[in-house]
């Protein structure tokens, strides 16, 4: 009995949203960019375990950090200044803000991360071999405390609450308002 291998071609088309740049009005501007991906490059790119480059925050983190100029710069009606001033403050405001986060974290991320990194090995070290086992220990030996302490509550204190709440459970208030004059 011979059986014949059918391997279909399998394409896989993505869309993606890349930012493009601001438009006049200051928001940002997304291009739909389409990657194809044939049958054979599907486990390279499902398999790929490097951090995306285009979405940094996929669980968002940090949503309280998208600060966009007019978040903390406006102008009411009333007052304006100059339309080459906003702009230009606009682009400082913005260029500012980028090329300092740029290399406060080129200074910073580093090192953060790797003791980020000691400090995340050190406490999953920890809970793995010594807190998870004593706690495992602990239960297995305080097996007896659990079931001494189960007859404790079913023999001496389930039926004493429960004749209370039986005999307290007849009482009926009522409230009445004197009206003296």
């Amino acid at each position: 009995m011979t059986t014949a291998v059918n391997r279909a071609r399998t394409r896989l088309d993505v869309v993606e949203m890349e930012p493009q740049g601001f438009n006049d009005k200051g928001t940002m501007e997304l291009v739909e960019v389409k990657v194809n991906a044939q049958s054979e490059d599907l486990n390279a790119i499902l398999s790929d375990a490097s951090p995306s480059i285009h979405d940094r925050d996929p669980k968002r983190v940090n949503k309280s950090l998208k600060v966009i100029f007019e978040d903390v710069i406006a102008e009411p009606p009333s007052v304006r200044s100059f339309d080459n001033v906003w702009l230009w403050s606009h682009a400082v405001f913005e260029v500012s803000r980028l090329w300092i986060y740029r290399f406060i974290s080129f200074l910073l991320a580093v090192p953060v991360s790797l003791a980020a990194g000691i400090l995340f090995a050190v406490l999953s070290c920890l809970h793995i071999w010594l807190i998870m086992p004593s706690v495992q220990l602990l239960l297995i030996n305080m097996h007896w405390v659990q079931t001494v302490w189960g007859s404790i509550l079913n023999i001496l204190i389930s039926p004493l609450f429960t004749s209370v709440g039986k005999s307290c459970g007849r009482i009926t208030v009522h409230l009445a308002k004197d009206e003296d004059k």
